[in-house]
């Protein structure tokens, strides 16, 4: 039950409201240096070839509209996320997305990538939630999976899931899950810089 609640959970606290046009100001403090300091976790031994569900699975499909080639488009109302091949094709991998209230859209970039990334719940959740752990080590068991790229200017990431179940599904705060199996080979597929476009 414990590692089900760690799952649900998407760290945004302290973000600020978001519109229904966009996002809310970027920080003064670099967002990811305040929650993810440190250097990643190495992955457990073993731990990548966890058995994972697959709920929805990867396919090449037709593009979903003239988007530059290695352009990362998330479409929250379809629960899916499309990597542009080119030549009017893309992957196309089934997401989680936000719940209710949680909404959003709007293009960002991917600033940074993690593997098997820590987890450092913020203050305004701990007061919230004093139960959760102050930190937890990357690994199989963290709510955030293999990996973590995470959006500019926000507390979002596109991040993998232990909870892989959940695919498909409105349950997060505004971060986009995904198996991680999935999130594994879109990170493979991107580099810090690539432009991810949102929409409801």
């Amino acid at each position: 039950m414990r590692r089900l609640v760690l799952a649900s959970l998407c760290i945004i606290a302290g973000v600020g409201a978001l519109s229904s046009q966009g996002f809310a100001a970027q920080p003064d403090v670099d967002p990811l240096t305040e929650l993810f300091g440190g250097a990643p976790a190495t992955a457990p031994q073993g731990a990548q070839g966890r058995p994972q569900a697959v709920a929805i699975p990867r396919e090449i499909v037709a593009s979903p509209g003239s988007y530059a080639p290695g352009t990362v488009v998330i479409n929250t109302s379809e629960r899916r996320l499309y990597y542009v091949l080119g030549n009017g094709q893309a992957v196309r991998y089934g997401v989680g997305v936000g719940r209710p209230g949680f909404e959003w859209a709007g293009v960002r970039y991917i600033s940074s990538k993690r593997e098997w990334p820590d987890w450092t719940p913020p203050a305004q959740m701990l007061r919230r939630r004093p139960d959760l752990p102050r930190h937890m080590e990357g690994g199989i068991n963290n709510p955030l999976g293999a990996r973590a790229m995470y959006l500019s200017g926000t507390l979002y990431r596109i991040h993998g899931s232990n909870e892989p179940e959940t695919i498909g599904q409105a349950v997060s705060s505004g971060c986009i899950r995904m198996t991680n199996d999935d999130v594994t080979d879109l990170y493979d597929r991107v580099k810090v810089g690539t432009k991810v476009v949102v929409t409801r």
